[in-house]
């Protein structure tokens, strides 16, 4: 990461009103951001933009969040890259598979502002 530049967080949430929550958190973070609004929009601005970090939401339409993560981990292009999977679904098991699939955080929805913002600062400190 540069540091003469905000890191960039690509934000890929297919619901709207929960997008446009997670950008609120990132910009007050002090972060630019991206989004994208399904798994596949969410691969190839991934590879546009090259972020610093990627919040996927488990549940999309195209590819899951599971998938997008699995498939830029197999890229060298993205093994730094910081990944954060959002998930609906606070199980075990969504937990491991998250962790399977190479993301660096698991977060479940509903999310409280201050852990996300604090998850956004620890990972890219």
């Amino acid at each position: 990461m540069n540091g003469s530049r905000k890191p960039i967080v690509l934000i890929c949430e297919d619901e709207l009103h929960i997008r446009e929550s997670i950008r609120y958190v990132v910009e007050k973070a002090g972060f630019n951001c991206a989004q994208a609004g399904n798994g596949n929009e969410a691969y190839e601005k991934a590879h546009a933009i090259n972020p610093d970090l990627i919040i996927l939401d488990v549940g999309m339409p195209g590819m899951t969040g599971f998938e997008v993560c699995e498939r830029l981990r197999s890229e060298p292009a993205f093994t730094a890259t910081k990944i954060i999977v959002l998930s609906a679904f606070g199980q075990a098991v969504d937990e491991q598979k998250a962790r399977e699939v190479g993301a660096d955080r698991f977060i479940v929805k509903p999310f409280s502002p201050r852990i996300l913002m604090e998850t956004l600062s620890e990972l890219l400190s």
